[in-house]
């Protein structure tokens, strides 16, 4: 079988996430990114002086537990006091939509180039959020069956506000038929066999998450993390104590820096909530954000078990692994402008963030639709403009003869009239100007009643378009952000995961720029 086609494409995202990119944003907003090899290697080098051994790996071990080449490639990394390139997600359905993925393989990508360049061993390593407490984003995933899109989802399990770590999964064995009747005749059998053994009744929504990724990242040299395993909370647990701490700093901070984005002209990514700190307690599991006034009491209760929002997320990250970049997508890098302020009010380092590689994958019989109709994805993209296309195709050359004609007539016709009285002044020029607008108005919707009936007579290529519209567009939306990627591979196999690998290289050599 042959491979997909992979488009890479533009990250898009807000203005604020373009500033970002393009190096247009203020000064102290984010972390430069360094340029050439001396650069990377000089940053490298800060970012491992403050973790001079291997004891990182050693205190967080059990939370990634890496296995095979994921396990050999840290392992190399801790003991050549080497840095890590990171990524990560939120748990999401089935291993989540298909921008995860894409997440993983440009850190990995990332990773082989800088040390390629620096000699300096690097690691990538995903950060699987499983503190996340979202279900409803959680539990949804979206898969493309010829020409439709059908929605994949579980029914909640545990009380609302329970992390993803403890959420119980329950019986997904329906949905999982529904997965694996979209993956179709699927040669790589591999993959629906670690989705089987990682979405059993008896797992939780996070744990599954892990498992399959790990099946998945690891063989190809990416180590994943489990942000909720007991090892990351008690590493993580002096940051969170010093954010209590320091909560109401932090706050002002980040109101201070809401302020001067919004001034910039941006849109601020992550809505600050008045009298709340950047910290949740939990005790079951069930997460909270610890109000301002009570601050310093929940740094002092051991039983409280405390995690990070997303704005201090990336700060807890930098601390705990020795991280030289995150790949994320726009929202994250929109919202990395307010994670400065948050460093800055608790003295920590400022990590830099990187854009991930962005690419929409077309399969060889979505490619063949594509040919069959003349069209490209940009074509399909836009409503209306493919149905349209397809209507003109089918409408007899007579009659788009005939239509032009009739809209030459009415300029014509319509210009004799204001000729005719030119000599008086039985009526203005706006009324006539008015009544020529009315009947071209009156042809246009003439011509598109025409195409619309010629457009259903092409039953073949309205189908054409739907099924390229259910693997491309899914509802409307590009298709790295909806669609399960699992039927793909489970399809494609090593052939898909070498061409995603390819294009992130490419990604990876542009982000490491040149001198």
């Amino acid at each position: 079988m042959s491979a997909p086609r992979v488009l890479a494409e533009p990250i898009g995202g807000s203005a604020l996430c373009r500033a970002a990119l393009d190096g247009t944003a203020p000064g102290g907003w984010y972390l430069p990114r360094p340029r050439g090899a001396d650069e990377w290697r000089s940053h490298a080098e800060a970012v491992r002086s403050a973790f001079p051994g291997a004891r990182w790996l050693e205190t967080l071990r059990p939370a990634i537990a890496a296995s095979g080449p994921a396990a050999e490639r840290i392992e190399r990394v801790a003991a050549g006091r080497g840095v890590l390139v990171t990524s990560g997600q939120q748990p999401g359905l089935f291993g989540g939509p298909t921008y995860t993925w894409l997440k993983a393989i440009s850190a990995l990508a990332f990773a082989d180039r800088l040390e390629r360049e620096t000699g300096i061993p690097t690691a990538p390593v995903f950060w699987a959020a499983t503190d996340d407490a979202d279900f409803e984003e959680a539990s949804v995933t979206t898969v493309s069956l010829g020409t439709e899109t059908r929605r994949i989802a579980i029914t909640r399990e545990g009380p609302d506000g329970l992390v993803m770590a403890q959420m119980p999964l329950g019986d997904v064995s329906a949905q999982l038929a529904a997965l694996v009747e979209a993956a179709g005749s699927a040669s790589q059998a591999v993959v629906l066999g670690a989705l089987r053994a990682s979405y059993h009744k008896d797992a939780t929504v996070g744990g599954a998450f892990v498992s399959f990724l790990r099946a998945v990242l690891e063989p190809l040299g990416i180590a994943v993390i489990d942000a909720w395993h007991p090892a990351v909370r008690s590493a993580a647990r002096p940051t969170m104590v010093e954010a209590l701490g320091r909560a109401a700093a932090i706050d002002e901070a980040v109101a201070l820096r809401n302020v001067s984005i919004e001034r910039a002209g941006y849109r601020v990514q992550v809505a600050r909530v008045p009298r709340l700190s950047l910290v949740f307690r939990s005790t079951v599991g069930v997460k909270e954000r610890v109000p301002l006034a009570q601050a310093a009491d929940a740094a002092h209760r051991e039983h409280l078990v405390l995690s990070p929002n997303v704005l201090l997320r990336p700060i807890v990250e930098r601390r705990l692994l020795p991280s030289v970049a995150y790949l994320g997508g726009p929202s994250e890098i929109a919202y990395f402008a307010q994670v400065g302020a948050v460093a800055e009010a608790i003295g920590a380092a400022l990590p830099l963030v990187l854009p991930r590689w962005s690419a929409t994958l077309i399969e060889p019989s979505v490619d063949r639709m594509l040919g069959r109709l003349g069209m490209v994805l940009e074509d399909v993209r836009t409503p209306h403009v493919a149905e349209r296309r397809i209507g003109e195709r089918a409408m007899p050359a007579a009659v788009r003869d005939a239509l032009e004609h009739l809209r030459s007539a009415i300029d014509e016709r319509v210009d004799v009239v204001a000729g005719a009285m030119q000599s008086g002044s039985l009526v203005s020029r706006e009324v006539l100007e008015g009544a020529r607008a009315q009947l071209r108005h009156r042809a246009d919707r003439l011509e598109r009643r025409i195409r619309a009936a010629a457009t259903r007579g092409e039953a073949a290529a309205v189908r054409d378009l739907a099924a390229i519209r259910a693997a491309l567009m899914p509802s409307g939306v590009r298709q790295e952000r909806r669609l399960c990627l699992v039927p793909l591979l489970a399809r494609h196999g090593d052939l898909l995961i070498a061409q995603l690998k390819a294009g992130a290289a490419l990604h990876a050599g542009a982000l490491f720029g040149a001198k």
